[in-house]
């Protein structure tokens, strides 16, 4: 019988030949099969996330590769599921990862102030923030921006917006820019994607504001609650500096002897209910002799039940003191504006008709 020679105990067999095969891939032909394998499963890799040098070298390589075995496409896939097992925690490469990781969570000036010093774009295409934009905010960047940049502006606008836009120009400027869009036909997309990044950057250049409201609403919110005499005498005074501001700052107000124009019929019960009787009594009195149409327009627009009985407390109460009437008037107008601002009312603007 012929001596069979056996394997040492630590000799192990030949590797498979897939194992073999991926042993001598690069780690840029595995990203390819991987990407490859994937995108035939059908998922969603989302590769335009990549640097743009990443993504040229992925599908150079692509182009580069043929035929590969099973046994290859199993060992190289089974080894990047290894090691995304072994991933216990990843994080962002550079300031533009970090920024978007943090979105919302550091305040806008130190994100802004980061990018600036980094010389970091904002992540996502320049031209959503910039669609996004409302027609006011839109207009200035049209009466700064050269013809050419306009009509790429307009042309990467909605239709409807970008009509809306057209109507709102001078007549001279809608015509020059819809003509000069008939010229964009050569622009490029880097073009484009420049002028895009150049008017987001201005966007990011403007400073921050401290105030959410105008300086028109903001005085007139302070006015509101002021006596009548002082509301009086600073309006005055601030017609003799500067009228169009008194103007806007008048149009904000909304007193006591507003609410006939601006309160709805409806919502006036809406308002008793959030203030104390004694209180309605005491305003209505304070006001039946100056402003008898607000008085009327409440009582008016109560049940005859509740008006008879606050008709009754006013008699009662004969004279207010002034600063009494205007206390509790302040706190009718206050009550009001709590309702306006959580939507509960619609206070009705000049020229519109009382409900």
């Amino acid at each position: 019988m012929t001596d069979q020679t056996s394997l040492p105990a630590t000799a192990q067999p030949h590797p498979p030949k897939g194992t073999a095969a991926a042993a001598r891939l690069t780690r840029r032909q595995k990203a390819a099969i991987v990407v490859r394998f994937l995108l035939n499963e059908g998922a969603e890799v989302p590769l335009g996330a990549l640097p743009e040098d990443l993504q040229a070298v992925l599908t150079q390589q692509l182009g580069d590769m043929s035929l590969v075995d099973r046994q290859t496409l199993a060992q190289v896939v089974g080894e990047f599921v290894e090691e995304l097992d072994g991933i216990g925690l990843a994080f962002p490469r550079g300031i533009a990862g970090a920024l978007s990781v943090l979105d919302g969570r550091i305040s806008p000036q130190t994100a802004a102030r980061l990018r600036k010093e980094a010389g970091v774009r904002e992540a996502g295409d320049p031209w959503d923030r910039i669609r996004a934009l409302e027609i006011e905010e839109l207009l200035p960047i049209f009466a700064r921006e050269s013809t050419e940049v306009a009509a790429v502006l307009l042309s990467k606008l909605d239709v409807t917006k970008a009509a809306t836009l057209l109507g709102q120009m001078p007549g001279a400027d809608a015509q020059r820019i819809t003509y000069a869009v008939s010229r964009t036909s050569a622009v490029t997309p880097e073009a484009v994607d420049r002028i895009g990044l150049s008017l987001a950057a201005q966007l990011d250049a403007t400073p921050e504001r401290a105030f959410d409201e105008e300086a028109e609403a903001r005085i007139g919110a302070i006015l509101n609650y002021s006596a009548a005499m002082t509301r009086d005498s600073l309006l005055e005074g601030l017609e003799e500096t500067d009228r169009d501001l008194a103007d806007r700052v008048r149009a904000a107000i909304f007193t006591f002897a507003d609410i006939p124009a601006r309160l709805a019929a409806l919502d006036v019960p809406k308002i008793i209910r959030e203030i104390d009787q004694a209180d309605l009594a005491t305003a209505l009195a304070h006001g039946a002799e100056s402003q008898p149409d607000t008085v009327e327009h409440i009582l008016g627009n109560l049940s005859r039940r509740m008006a008879d009985q606050l008709r009754e407390d006013m008699q009662d109460m004969g004279r207010v003191k002034p600063s009494v009437g205007e206390a509790a008037q302040t706190a009718i107008v206050g009550a009001i504006r709590r309702l306006e601002a959580a939507g509960e009312l619609t206070l009705l603007s000049d020229g519109d008709e009382d409900a």
